[in-house]
């Protein structure tokens, strides 16, 4: 995830894009750290995802086949 100040940032900038515009460095800065925002809010979605475990009532998992392959393709890898 970004840092505070990061955010801080991005909460600028989209305030002055509402009153008065950005410049062309300015929403070229905005849209990039968008992009890192996003980015790092994609991968601890997908991280809680992987701790997740579906059981129905007789306590059978039913995890989703696609989510068990992705737990698989992660396990090795550090989150």
């Amino acid at each position: 995830m970004l840092h505070q100040d990061q955010l801080n940032r991005i909460n600028q900038l989209a305030k002055k894009a509402k009153e008065t515009g950005l410049t062309l460095s300015e929403a070229k800065e905005q849209k990039e750290l968008r992009a890192q925002y996003l980015k790092g809010f994609r991968k601890a979605f997908e991280n809680q995802l992987h701790s997740v475990k579906v059981v129905d009532e007789e306590g059978t998992d039913v995890t989703p086949a696609a989510l068990k392959e992705s737990k698989k393709r992660n396990s090795g890898t550090k989150h």
